[in-house]
């Protein structure tokens, strides 16, 4: 599935703020935010605590159990982050949109862009692309990016540990019922 910058790669920013760990340090994530080019800043305390209980409530859109709930959840995020879209031509760049000012802070600009990227996802390519990992007690999130937008683990370790998980109780069973006596 292809995403442009502003839609899926923006909602692929979401997931990978939302699958950080509760105690991420600024480091982190100023290198999270700059791998996905939204921003090279240097965090302020207040900043890493403004993102962090924001990557908190990004991550209930991706585990909503139902489109509804899902929809529900963006609208909630978009109305909170006041994003404003417009076009922008900066660094010779052909005219593209923007739903932040480029000059404002860091904590706006990536609740802006994470909220109108999840929009997009659920409107473009479908609520059943924004998903949590269907293995027990895994609390990844994932922009499923399949051809066939069919996935249902956050990795293949998730999915190999599920099926062997399965495949050993299969097994016991069918020891302790070919073991019993007639």
């Amino acid at each position: 599935m292809h995403f442009n910058a502003y839609g899926g790669n923006a909602a692929l920013l979401a997931a990978a703020l939302s699958n950080l760990d509760d105690g991420c340090d600024a480091a982190a994530l100023e290198e999270l935010l700059s791998e996905h080019r939204v921003a090279r800043a240097r965090l302020t305390t207040s900043q890493l605590a403004e993102l962090r209980d924001w990557s908190a409530r990004l991550w209930a859109a991706f585990a909503a159990p139902s489109v509804t709930e899902k929809v529900a959840v963006a609208n909630k995020l978009l109305a909170e982050a006041a994003a404003s879209p417009y076009v922008s031509t900066h660094d010779g760049q052909p005219p593209h949109l923007h739903y932040a000012d480029e000059h404002a802070d860091v904590v706006t600009r990536v609740r802006a862009v994470t909220a109108a990227g999840l929009a997009t996802v659920l409107t473009e390519a479908g609520p059943q692309r924004l998903g949590r990992c269907a293995a027990p007690g895994c609390r990844t999130v994932y922009v499923d990016v399949s051809r066939n937008g069919r996935r249902a683990y956050c990795s293949r370790l998730c999915a190999t540990r599920v099926h062997v998980s399965a495949h050993r109780a299969r097994s016991l069973e069918q020891d302790l019922t070919t073991a019993r006596p007639a």
